[in-house]
């Protein structure tokens, strides 16, 4: 990785962190045009609030266990980031996750650089760490760009040059916040994954969207297959969507049986298929030569 690609990545963060006018753990302040290097400060954990900017919405509980187990054997390797609101009160810029696993271990105390920083400055803080940092799935990173450029005054050429990213990445995790909620709650919870969903997002109607969204889950459709469906639509504008003679329906009850005894015997992947008008068929996938067998041998072909 270049210097410049270095530098682009830490660009918004470090401009904040890195000056000395913003550090008031220092007794003496360093040069203008040196950084901080330390200036680090243990501050009690009941003395510490929140970042009401935080943009991360979800801690899994399991990771943040995890982490928590990793701080008291070694303690914090990276400290946190706060302001200070008040006599002995401070307030999170970054490193929520790290507070949140310190409390989980018992820690009474942590390590802490200390920063004056206004509320837009805080939220351009926060932001960017969580974006260049923390393992934020496609729509929350969505959302952060949003944010950032929204609540910051950023056009989508600042942003890039803040987040080190190019204008049209930013512009397709944006596009992604277009996107039906469902499928949007598909993403978070890595049901699809975002090549899917930046070819569903080329459709223009909501229903195709959606329809296509049933067809990954139902068929468990490759990118490419999406990819290729989405350029069909796009040539062939007459739909995608069954119509109601057609629409798949719920199978009675004796099918709901046929069709619970074919998955027992082919593997839960095969299933019966049937549309309202009577028609469907069969689906029984296989994954080798010798699965294949076993299918036929089963049907009494062979």
């Amino acid at each position: 990785m270049s210097t410049n690609k270095r530098n682009a990545l830490g660009r918004g963060l470090s401009a904040l962190l890195e000056d000395a006018k913003t550090d008031i753990t220092s007794s003496s302040p360093a040069p203008e045009d040196k950084p901080l290097a330390g200036s680090i400060s243990e501050i009690p954990v009941e003395q510490i609030e929140a970042n009401p900017f935080q943009p991360r919405s979800k801690f899994e509980k399991e990771a943040l266990a995890g982490l928590a187990e990793s701080i008291k054997s070694l303690g914090i390797i990276q400290p946190v980031t706060v302001r200070k609101i008040g006599y002995d009160k401070y307030q999170l810029i970054s490193g929520e996750r790290r507070f949140k696993a310190s409390q989980v271990a018992g820690l009474k105390s942590i390590p802490a650089y200390i920063r004056i920083a206004n509320d837009q400055g805080m939220l351009e803080m926060a932001l960017v760490e969580n974006i260049q940092r923390e393992n934020l799935d496609s729509i929350e990173i969505a959302i952060s760009y949003k944010r950032l450029m929204e609540e910051c005054g950023l056009t989508q050429e600042n942003l890039s040059q803040k987040v080190g990213k190019q204008r049209s990445t930013i512009a397709n995790y944006l596009r992604l916040l277009k996107l039906p909620a469902e499928i949007q709650l598909a993403i978070r919870e890595n049901r699809i994954t975002m090549g899917h969903a930046r070819a569903i997002v080329n459709l223009d109607k909501t229903e195709l969207q959606l329809e296509i969204y049933n067809r990954i889950i139902a068929e468990e459709l490759s990118v490419r297959e999406v990819e290729d469906l989405a350029r069909w639509q796009n040539k062939k504008p007459e739909s995608l969507v069954r119509t109601k003679k057609s629409a798949a329906s719920p199978l009675p009850e004796k099918l709901r049986k046929v069709n619970e005894s074919i998955k027992l015997s082919f593997g839960k992947k095969a299933e019966l298929r049937r549309q309202s008008n009577g028609k469907g068929k069969i689906v029984i996938p296989f994954t080798s030569d010798d699965d294949l067998e076993r299918i036929l041998t089963l049907l009494d072909i062979l």
